[in-house]
Parts: structure tokens; C-alpha cells; sequence
């Protein structure tokens, strides 16, 4: 029997300012650093709902639609779409709010991220108990 996941939190999951260190050569953030808040923030809001080891199993298609500058700073939403047996299927939304306007934010990017609850050995187990 499906368990129904914990509603949406209104709170991102993580908020951080965009150092010069996670720059390219073109002065603009890696997608790779945004990339990996995005994993993070998906498995903050797995453990919201039930915690567990998880391993992420996949990225939806990511794209990103505005660049991301040093000083923005990045508010990652994530919501459980899907809570299965053994896995949790997180939308990520990624907003800046504009270091040099701070009243403009705009969407960066969003994401959807698959996780798999593992034992102590690696292997799947029931993310809500049976």
C-alpha cells in the first residue's frame, strides 16, 4: 500500500551565496556546483520523509534557462512527488535572487531527482516501513 508523502514545505530546502570559487572561466557559476546543490536539497527533503541511506539513481533532463553570478544568491525548493516502495522522486526548483538587484529573482533551472533507499549493505530496502 502507497504511503502519501509529507506535504510541501513553503521553506527551501537550502539557501547559499554564490562564491568566486565555484566560477568558469567566464565568470559565471558551474552548472556542476548547482548541480550538486540540487542533489543535495532533493535528499534533505528525502530524509524529510523518511530516513534512510539513499543513493540518488537519476537526473531528469536539467536545463538551464538564466546564469547564475557570484554574490546571487540561490533558494532551492524541493518537493516529493513520489514515494514508492523503495525510492523517492523529488522536484527541485533552483530561483536566484540577483546580487546587484535583489528584487529580482528569477528560476535558474529545476530538476527531477530519483532516490533509492539502501540497507547497510547497498541493497533496497522499504523507504516506509511495511
Amino acid at each position: 500500500m502507497p504511503h502519501e508523502p509529507k506535504p510541501p514545505s513553503m521553506e527551501p530546502a537550502i539557501r547559499v551565496v554564490m562564491m568566486p570559487r565555484d566560477t568558469n572561466a567566464d565568470g559565471t557559476i558551474f552548472g556542476g556546483v548547482i548541480l550538486s546543490l540540487i542533489d543535495q536539497a532533493a535528499y534533505i527533503e528525502a530524509m524529510r520523509q523518511a530516513h534512510h541511506r539513499y543513493v540518488t539513481v537519476s537526473f531528469k533532463e536539467v536545463e538551464f534557462h538564466e546564469p547564475v553570478y557570484v554574490g546571487d544568491v540561490l533558494s532551492l525548493y524541493a518537493d516529493t512527488t513520489r514515494l514508492g516502495r523503495t525510492s523517492v522522486g523529488i522536484q527541485v526548483r533552483v530561483c536566484a535572487r540577483r546580487r546587484l538587484d535583489p528584487e529580482v529573482t528569477v528560476k535558474v533551472t529545476e530538476a527531477s531527482v530519483v532516490f533509492v533507499a539502501v540497507d547497510e549493505n547497498g541493497k533496497p530496502t522499504a523507504v516506509i516501513g511495511v
